[in-house]
């Protein structure tokens, strides 16, 4: 039976990291948590790319943290934060299509 990520993760969030790029941190509520999730390769780049619906390319990087147990992923922004039309200008609002990911 499959598991939602609330289960295992504390934090999830999303932020600019620059204004051309976005960052989701998830913060695993334990260790076994975070390796379960490392060593399954249970995030990924083409997940990511499916639930935030944009291209492989556009990920820039997925960087495993132990002594926080997390896990922090990088996106080229979809418009620059404050460009004409952009909705989130701090970038925290993009986070919600990594509630879906299940385990």
């Amino acid at each position: 039976m499959k598991r939602n990520i609330l289960e295992a993760a504390k934090v999830i969030r999303s932020k600019n990291a620059g204004p051309f790029e976005l960052t989701f941190d998830i913060i695993f509520k334990t260790r076994d948590y975070f390796e379960q999730f490392k060593s399954q390769q249970i995030i990924n780049v083409k997940m990511i790319a499916g639930l935030l619906k944009i291209d492989e390319s556009d990920i820039l990087s997925i960087i495993w943290f132990a002594p926080a147990n997390a896990v922090k992923i990088t996106i080229k922004r979809p418009m620059p934060s404050g460009a004409p039309g952009e909705t989130d200008i701090y970038g925290a609002q993009q986070h919600a299509p990594l509630l879906a990911i299940e385990f």
